[in-house]
Formats: C-alpha cells, sequence, structure tokens
C-alpha cells in the first residue's frame, strides 16, 4: 500500500509582524515525488511561510509535521536536520571560496575535514540528478546558473529531501532555465519534495504538477496544473477577473532620439562595465534591453543619465529641430539646462530614486523644486501630484504625508514611476521597473509605458523576463559581457535565439561594423 503520508504538513500557521498579518492559519500538505508551484501576490505571505519551514522565522501559531511526526524548527540548522533546504533568490556563498569549500562550510564533521572526499560526494550528486559543476572552481568565476547550482548541491549534500526555490529562473536565460527544469524533474523522480516560488506562470504549467494559492496571508486553494491555466490561477491570486495580455501598439513616428556610438565605461576598480557599445534610441518606441545579470544594464542607464563616468564613445541626444546635444560629461543638471528632458527610474529605488524617511509630497518636491522662482518652496504642486499618483497607480498608504520607507517595495516602485512619468520627459529609463510588483501593478506599469511610447516618448525598458520584454518592445537590444550580441525586432524574435545571444558574442562584431558603416 503506497505511503499517503505528506513529507510536510503545515496546520494553522500563523505569522505576524506588528499589526501586519503575513500568513493567516495556513493548512498546506507538501507531497514526495512532487513538485508544488506557491504562488500569490508581493505580500502574499510565500516567502514568509517557507522561511518558517526553513527555520528562519518561527511561527507564532500552528503546527509543523515532517513525514508525519510533529517538529520544532527554530533555526536553519533545525531545518537540515528535518532534511529541509532552501534556496533564496540572493546566494549566500562566499566568492573567494571554490565550490567545495562553499557546499561544508559550516558542517560539523569528526577528523580532519577531507577535501578529496568531499568533492568526490560532490561529483556523485551531480552524476545523480545532472548537474554540471567544477568542485574546485571559485564562485567569482562562476556565472549566475553556476552559483544557483552550487546552493541546492550544497542543500542535498546536508541530506535535504525537501527543497524550496524562491523565483529560481528571475535571472536565467531560457537555456539554463531548461537546464534547471530538467535537474528538478529528476530530482522528482527520486522522491524529493520540491516547492516552487514563482510568477512565471507559463514555468508553472511546464514543470509542476500541482499549485497553491495564498492571497493576503490566507490560504485560497489548490488545483492540479494540468487541471488549470494562467488565466485561473492569476484570478485566484487576485480575487477577480485580470486581463494578462500586454499590448504592443506600433510605433509613432520612430525617429532617432538618442545615438550612442562606441560607448565605453569601466568601473572604480578597473572592471570594463561596457565594451564600444552602438545603438540607437528612438521617439515613440519602447527599446528593450536584454541580457543576464551584470552584463552593462546597470551602466547603461546611468551613463546615458548623467551618473556614470564614461571612458569614451558619444551619447547624442537629438533636438526635434535636428540639433545634437553631446551628453558624455555633464551630470543630471546639466543635462536638465540643455532643455533636454530626461527620467531616470533607477534598479535601487531608495538608495537613488527617493527618500525613504522623506513623505510622498517631499519626494514629489525633489524632481519639481528647481522649476519655482521663489525662495520659497511651492509645496501644493508636489502634494497635488502626489495625491494624482495614488489615486490612478492604486498605491497602498495611509495618505500622502506618510513616509515612503513604511510602503512596500511594491507600492514604492508605484510612487518612483508615477513621478518620473509625471514629469513630462522625452526620453524615460526603466531598470526593472516591475521587479517587486504583483501581477496587477506590473501590468498597470506596461501600460504606463506605452500610453508614454504612444505620446512619442522614447522609452527604455531593462527588464529581467524574457517573455514580458519579448511581448512588450519593439526592438530589443541583447547584451553580453558589455557588449551588443545583438539587436533584435520585439515581433519577430525567437525567445531561445535572444536567450543565446545572452550568453553568446556571437553577433557582436556585426553589429558593430553595422552601427560604424552608418
Amino acid at each position: 500500500m503506497e505511503n499517503t503520508t505528506p513529507a510536510v504538513a503545515l496546520r494553522g500557521i500563523t505569522k505576524t509582524f506588528g499589526t501586519v498579518v503575513a500568513n493567516d492559519h495556513v493548512d498546506l500538505d507538501i507531497r514526495k515525488g512532487e513538485i508544488l508551484a506557491l504562488l500569490g501576490e508581493n505580500g502574499s505571505g510565500k516567502t514568509t511561510l517557507m522561511n518558517m519551514l526553513s527555520g528562519i522565522y518561527y511561527p507564532d501559531d500552528g503546527q509543523i509535521f515532517i513525514n508525519g511526526e510533529e517538529v520544532s524548527i527554530q533555526s536553519p540548522k533545525d531545518a537540515f536536520r528535518y532534511g529541509i533546504g532552501m534556496i533564496h533568490q540572493h546566494f549566500k556563498l562566499v566568492d573567494v571560496f571554490t565550490a567545495t569549500e562553499n557546499i561544508i562550510l559550516g558542517l560539523e564533521e569528526k577528523g580532519r575535514l577531507d577535501r578529496a572526499a568531499a568533492s568526490k560526494k560532490i561529483r556523485e550528486i551531480c552524476d545523480t540528478y545532472g548537474f554540471s559543476i567544477d568542485p574546485n572552481r571559485k564562485i567569482y568565476q562562476m556565472s549566475v546558473s553556476q552559483k544557483q547550482t552550487v546552493e541546492i548541491v550544497k542543500a542535498l549534500y546536508r541530506g535535504a529531501d525537501i527543497l524550496i526555490l524562491d523565483e529560481p529562473t528571475a535571472v536565467l536565460t531560457p537555456q539554463e532555465t531548461e537546464k534547471l527544469f530538467a535537474v528538478l524533474r529528476n530530482m522528482r523522480a527520486d522522491g524529493k519534495a520540491i516547492i516552487i516560488i514563482t510568477h512565471k506562470l507559463h514555468e508553472v504549467q511546464e514543470l509542476s504538477d500541482r499549485v497553491a494559492v495564498l492571497r493576503k496571508g490566507a490560504y485560497i486553494g489548490e488545483m492540479m496544473t494540468k487541471d488549470t491555466n494562467p488565466q485561473e490561477m492569476t484570478n485566484m491570486m487576485v480575487g477577480r477577473q485580470v486581463t494578462l495580455n500586454i499590448r504592443r501598439p506600433d510605433p509613432v513616428d520612430p525617429k532617432p532620439r538618442i545615438e550612442i556610438k562606441g560607448l565605453t565605461v569601466t568601473s572604480p576598480d578597473g572592471v570594463l562595465k561596457l565594451d564600444h557599445v552602438y545603438f540607437d534610441i528612438r521617439a515613440g518606441e519602447i527599446l528593450g534591453i536584454a541580457g543576464i545579470s551584470g552584463s552593462g544594464q546597470k551602466e547603461l542607464l546611468e551613463a546615458i543619465a548623467g551618473l556614470q563616468r564614461v571612458e569614451s564613445g558619444q551619447i547624442l541626444y537629438l533636438h526635434d529641430d535636428g540639433r545634437k546635444e553631446e551628453l558624455v560629461g555633464r551630470d543630471p543638471l546639466e543635462i536638465q539646462k540643455l532643455g533636454v528632458a530626461l527620467s531616470f527610474v533607477p534598479e535601487d529605488r531608495l538608495g537613488m530614486g527617493l527618500v525613504g524617511n522623506m513623505d510622498l509630497s517631499d519626494n514629489m518636491m525633489l524632481r519639481s523644486f528647481r522649476d519655482g522662482r521663489s525662495v520659497f518652496t511651492d509645496r501644493k504642486h508636489p502634494h497635488d501630484l502626489a495625491e494624482k499618483v495614488v489615486e490612478e497607480l492604486e498605491v497602498n498608504t495611509p495618505g500622502v504625508s506618510t513616509p515612503v520607507r513604511r510602503l512596500s517595495g511594491g507600492n514604492v516602485q508605484k510612487v518612483l514611476v508615477g513621478r518620473e512619468i509625471a514629469s513630462a520627459p522625452r526620453v524615460l529609463l526603466t531598470a526593472y521597473a516591475v521587479r517587486g510588483l504583483d501581477i496587477n501593478s506590473s501590468y498597470t506599469i506596461y501600460d504606463l509605458l506605452n500610453r508614454q511610447k504612444e505620446a512619442g516618448v522614447a522609452v527604455v525598458y531593462v527588464g529581467e523576463d524574457l517573455d514580458v520584454l519579448l511581448e512588450l518592445a519593439d526592438r530589443i537590444v541583447v547584451l553580453c559581457g558589455g557588449r551588443v550580441s545583438g539587436i533584435v525586432d520585439g515581433r519577430t524574435a525567437d525567445k531561445n535565439e535572444v536567450g543565446m545571444m545572452m550568453t553568446e558574442l556571437g553577433g557582436s562584431e556585426r553589429i558593430r561594423a553595422k552601427e560604424k558603416e552608418s
């Protein structure tokens, strides 16, 4: 008779942070030999629930059963003892150590540490599940997917039978994602219980066996993946009907607004970040920037915005009357004085975009205070603008006098995007504009960007989700290692082809030669 006892049974799990109820009496079963997708909007309590299972948080109320026995998990060490391992979005590895050293770091073993034996065991794990990793390679020499592999192998090395992966494909190429899925399927076949937290519903359909949905901290329900679809899953997460189509209107009178020629940027410590980059940004168009993490996206946008020192090359702004302005060597204020209306939504929301201790109105004023001629700061206009942004973007806040640091990440992003769009830019640069946003808010931002495009604004969208880029962008510039490896049409581009461009530089010389000729 088949054993139907779940690997994990959560009963009545409750967790609060002050007045916020993160999890509200959640019941959930996790089964052996199954991949469970845990879904929910941002703030629904998914990660909090899994953090309690992995020993990072301790529940205020409720019970946890492992293989039918009630347990108390008060630390990650306890979680490992019960065979639970969690792979977080941000890896917890020591860059200067090898894969083997990271995997065995902190383990209590009798006698002298045997690195050779550890490396042999790591290779056996890799052979069993299909991992590809060099145990003697240092972490700083690895790609993002290789680092993730080390984290998974580390959990397996320590005896994990229950694995939790939080947004495992967020920064992987399509090819790397397929390799990860093949490994996870092998682990499922070996009887492991696997939980993935993700927002990519097409991946949920491709990989998982069962789907469980949380909403506002409460367990809503579950279904077999084969019996559902992305629309039904989204409606369950949000609690109402949501449109999942990203509209893509045709470009509006596209003409070059910024020309980038031979742009080279080096970090303060001498690392080459952008290497002779050539392309143009056109008015009335959304230009997507694709690339694995650290390919130069951040430095590219900051160079255009006047926030990054440029080694060589040109960034030319083209006015409607044909005049060209060189932006290299100018800071944001100097760029503004040239009559260049440029807005920038940075990756670091509270570090570069907003001031956490200031309220919404004062953060709006950061954009507009130079416009007034009076020595006294005009507070009425920023206050009105803050209220407009809160209303139109459905920012969840007690009021515009609330300090920004008290808002959730998604609401902070809405405030920042709303402020930058309200400044009526001719060029709008956005870095990961929907990172941390729920599905409904993400589609609100996509619509805002399209409305800017229809108004003739040149929009640049740097994103992690390749599927969104292919639906939203008119053209896509693909970066790899700081170089342009291809420029493709968003309407006709193949996802796998773009994925290959993100990891190979085959088209780089052709693109550079073509740009030089023009």
